[in-house]
């Protein structure tokens, strides 16, 4: 990916004037401007109007943070969101619910009649689709990998509405506290469909947003296994999980000493650092570890 993909996203709920005038505030990578389950069936047609107001006053040029819409599932009120708030040129498009991979499709297909209609640069509206929330979305989750989505930069995955779409209790194992088997199996198969697809994995958000300690342990764990980021539910949230998904200063000090190493040994395929012995695949990691943290440094 040339660009960075973000990694905090802050929902910020499309009909509330006090959070949306916060948001210019955030130090999140990117807002997603919610006119799903954070607003009221009632409140919808407003929360379109002050999206779309919030994001047209706010140029694309040089957006800080990005700012991407979560609409309605395609089979409820998307198209009327889309209608609503595509003046304001969107960064990107959070789709919920998602089906299978054709669903992405069928945005894309929507987005560029949008785009055309508002003169927004072809292909530029960027699409995150929720893949686990129906159980059919899960099992279908590697069509990923299989059609050209070219607008999609990342896949996610949510446990709430996977666990009431499957009448569940709990998504929690009980004796640990952590995901139960269904949604670990689920947050696993988000992880190798977004990298078979050659996008990036996004983790689902941390619930207890007073947790400090937890989120950020449970941050940097996904960081480890290869997720570019995670949904945040609280602005308190957005510092440690950029954190968490920003390379250590003692990661970026080895990735040098990994890519010195093989400087210093053109040809080479295995080196030696630090008494052991390194290959290729080091290599291309601490390339991928500086890559980010100069992507960071570069937003500021």
């Amino acid at each position: 990916m040339t660009a960075m993909t973000p990694r905090s996203w802050l929902f910020i709920p499309g009909d509330s004037d006090k959070k949306l005038g916060k948001a210019d505030g955030s130090t999140a990578d990117a807002l997603i401007l919610d006119l799903e389950d954070s607003v009221a069936p009632e409140n919808k047609p407003m929360a379109r109007d002050k999206v779309r107001d919030h994001l047209a006053a706010r140029p694309r040029e040089g957006r800080k943070p990005l700012l991407y819409v979560r609409i309605n599932p395609l089979d409820e009120t998307a198209l009327d969101d889309l209608a609503g708030i595509m003046a304001g040129a969107p960064d990107g498009i959070m789709i919920p619910k998602t089906t299978c991979a054709d669903d992405v499709r069928i945005l894309s297909l929507w987005l560029d009649a949008f785009e055309a209609t508002h003169g927004i640069e072809k292909g530029s509206t960027r699409i995150i689709p929720v893949a686990t929330e129906t159980a059919a979305g899960t099992l279908k989750l590697m069509e990923f990998a299989d059609v050209p989505l070219p607008r999609m930069i990342a896949l996610t995955w949510g446990a709430e509405d996977l666990s009431a779409a499957i009448g569940a209790g709990t998504n929690l194992d009980p004796a640990t506290g952590e995901w139960a088997l269904v949604y670990k199996l689920a947050r696993v198969q988000v992880l190798l469909a977004a990298k078979a697809a050659g996008c990036a994995a996004i983790d689902t958000l941390y619930v207890d947003f007073r947790d400090e300690p937890g989120l950020r342990q449970s941050s940097s764990r996904a960081a480890d296994e290869g997720f570019a980021g995670r949904i945040a539910i609280h602005p308190a949230q957005v510092d440690p999980i950029n954190e968490a998904f920003a390379p250590s200063a003692e990661a970026v000090e080895h990735a040098k000493k990994v890519i010195a190493a093989f400087d210093a040994n053109p040809g080479a395929g295995t080196v030696g650092l630090g008494g052991k012995m390194i290959d290729i695949p080091h290599l291309k990691q601490a390339r991928n570890v500086l890559a980010l943290h100069d992507a960071i440094a570069s937003r500021g």
